[in-house]
């Protein structure tokens, strides 16, 4: 599912009819902003910030240097997507590091947001970066919070201080004098939440700020909630002066209304967005790319970036050398893949390429069920056979459908989807025709 689909689709669907007309009046780009107002709200952007939103774009958009360009349209969906980016945060906030080491970050938020796991998450993505994280339990209220903090910290590679039930305040403490007779360079401490916000939940978190030097205060809230997302940021930073949030869930049934209102109203940029389950699945906040993946261009640079975390340096030459010698194999057609989960699936790529939301593509065009399948057909298959095709006759043909618990039909399908991808691996190798996905 793409990010903010709903949004995306209607305000394209907004700026189809602009683009039609040519010239545009005044009166048209002003009827034109009252539907993306509209489309803001049922996103369940904040009306305040929806409507200031509104009255920025208009001012600029219905200017006669606008009107009376040669585009004017193209004019108007780039405004737009520069103030998208303005009330987004401008650019990538990064995290505070303490001249006097460690760095110390206090993860805070509601019960269900996801913050233990987050703790997680941002570990293993600080550890991508070089960093010696610490995992610190300063949950000590919900069953299981600590136990739950050593599972995550296991999966993640990554040590967990916990002294039990003892004050919150002192294991934090204890924790950076620990981490620094060990060399850790960052402190990750999670703390206490609530079901709902209250005096003792944010009177603990205060005693922990008044009694440790934390760099960053980290707000952990749940996209899918809305703008109760926002309600419960802005209450936070009212008591603790957070210093950003992470937006978990991104990759739910998220309308947009958190990730688009709470820089406006909180004044505290969002750093990091949860996109999916696995430990791997945090990404840097960037407005920029996330403006551009509402209004359906596509965000290369992230593509970019998950496809050198998939794919080695060693990887792309033997890729290379295999298209130089066309000597491309059904175990090298199940290796793309592989990398193509790692990259997030075929839907999460798409997603990414600019023009694609435009092109509607759904998830039943992209089947991923059916990407198992290939896989399951070619995993039947002998080495032999991976290496060298032309040898699965009919009777070899009944075997791997057998196999694989799929038909003759599928394996025939699967073969020649490989024979087109190795002709176009040749066309490319002479510079001819026009890269396509085998799927």
């Amino acid at each position: 599912m793409a990010l903010f689909g709903g949004l995306s689709d209607r305000l394209n669907h907004i700026f189809s009819k602009l683009t039609k007309r040519g010239k545009l009046t005044e009166l048209e780009i002003r009827t034109a902003m009252r539907e993306v107002r509209v489309a803001l709200l049922e996103a369940d952007v904040n009306l305040k910030v929806a409507k200031q939103f509104i009255a920025d774009v208009s001012e600029k958009a219905v200017g006669q240097e606008i009107l009376t360009s040669l585009n004017p349209a193209q004019q108007v969906i780039k405004i737009v997507n520069e103030e998208l980016i303005e009330l987004m945060g401008s650019k990538n906030a990064k995290l505070e590091t303490s001249p006097k080491l460690p760095t110390v970050i206090m993860m805070c938020g509601l019960q269900g947001a996801g913050k233990t796991t987050l703790c997680g998450k941002l570990a293993v993505l600080l550890k991508k970066g070089g960093k010696k994280p610490l995992l610190v339990a300063g949950d000590i209220y919900r069953p299981a919070a600590i136990t739950q903090l050593k599972v995550v910290g296991k999966n993640a590679g990554v040590e967990v201080f916990e002294k039990g039930t003892q004050n919150p305040v002192k294991t934090a403490k204890e924790a950076i004098d620990y981490a620094r007779s060990m060399g850790y360079d960052t402190v990750i401490l999670d703390t206490a939440g609530r079901l709902q916000i209250d005096d003792t939940l944010m009177q603990e978190l205060e005693n922990i700020k008044a009694q440790v030097e934390v760099t960053e205060t980290l707000l952990v809230v749940d996209a899918m909630t809305g703008q109760e997302a926002v309600n419960v940021a802005d209450t936070f930073n009212s008591r603790l002066e957070i210093s950003g949030v992470v937006l978990t869930k991104l990759d739910g049934d998220t309308r947009g209304g958190a990730c688009l209102s709470i820089k406006a109203v909180t004044g505290k940029p969002i750093k990091f967005i949860g996109v999916g389950e696995k430990l791997t699945d945090l990404e840097p906040f960037y407005p920029e790319r996330m403006a551009s993946r509402i209004l359906g261009m596509g965000d290369v640079l992230s593509l970019i970036e998950k496809a050198q975390q998939a794919i080695t340096e060693e990887d792309a030459k033997k890729m290379q050398q295999k298209m130089r010698e066309n000597s491309f194999t059904l175990n090298d057609y199940l290796e793309q893949f592989a990398m193509m989960k790692k990259m997030g699936g075929a839907q999460a790529m798409l997603s990414m390429m600019p023009g694609m939301g435009k092109l509607k593509v759904s998830e039943s065009d992209i089947d991923e069920k059916k990407l198992e399948h290939t896989k399951a057909i070619i995993l039947s298959m002998t080495m032999k056979e991976r290496e060298n095709p032309s040898i699965i006759d009919s009777k070899r043909k009944r075997r791997i459908a057998s196999g694989s618990g799929t038909s003759v039909q599928e394996v025939n399908q699967l073969l020649k989807q490989f024979e087109q991808t190795k002709m176009l691996m040749k066309q490319l190798k002479g510079g001819k025709g026009k890269l396509r996905l085998p799927f």
